[in-house]
């Protein structure tokens, strides 16, 4: 039986530690939440075969789910990288967002040629809470073009960034989400039966879990 995309990427990703998962020992973000994990998908980009799997599968998402697309728009910084690449291969320009704008020159907050009336898909590496990934919405709409919506390379689905990328009026597609992780790590036994009720646990409300010892 052929894996799912999505839990074959999961896969992947925690071949190489990109996602890290220590239940027992969890990280703290610079948030301030105590997370059981750590994902760093930028790590993909330093193998070939794992690159070209996101890139065909960020690809396959533009044709049959945005095909009006006209602009790939990159996230700095996680994001720079493989939107360039998914650019790349469907021939369309490529732009990049900022956090912030540039602090000398024109300052710039878009960086590349964004013609007005443009339809863009944005491409994204990590969505947690939906509010920095949503920042590039704005400033695309603002230099009067149309998000016609997101693709991300993963997710942790959690319901604020459900109800943010709702109220904002993006389609959010993810290659990969932390419940396809979670299936994924079991089966491959990253983790223990007893540690998914915790990992469950700190997705529904993230940023008041703590570990009970």
């Amino acid at each position: 039986m052929n894996t799912k995309p999505d839990k074959a990427l999961a896969e992947k990703l925690l071949q190489i530690n990109a996602i890290t998962l220590q239940p027992d020992n969890p990280f703290v973000w610079a948030s301030g939440w105590n997370s059981p994990i750590y994902t760093d998908n930028r790590k993909a980009l330093s193998y070939p075969d794992l690159r070209s799997f996101i890139k065909v599968e960020l690809c396959r998402h533009i044709l049959e789910d945005f095909p009006e697309c006209q602009v790939v728009a990159g996230v700095a910084t996680g994001a720079i990288a493989m939107g360039a690449i998914v650019a790349d291969t469907l021939a369309l320009p490529y732009v990049y967002v900022r956090s912030t704008p540039k602090d000398h020159g024109m300052e710039n907050l878009i960086e590349g040629n964004l013609k007005p009336g443009s339809k863009v898909v944005v491409i994204e590496d990590l969505v947690s809470t939906g509010g920095s990934s949503l920042k590039a919405v704005p400033a695309i709409r603002a230099a009067g073009c149309e998000v016609i919506g997101m693709l991300a390379n993963f997710s942790y689905e959690f319901p604020i960034s459900v109800k943010r990328f709702r109220d904002a009026g993006v389609r959010m597609i993810p290659l990969c989400t932390y419940s396809s992780m979670l299936d994924a790590a079991q089966d491959a036994h990253y983790i223990r039966p007893e540690d998914m009720a915790t990992l469950q646990e700190w997705r529904r409300d993230p940023a008041n879990w703590v570990l009970n010892r």
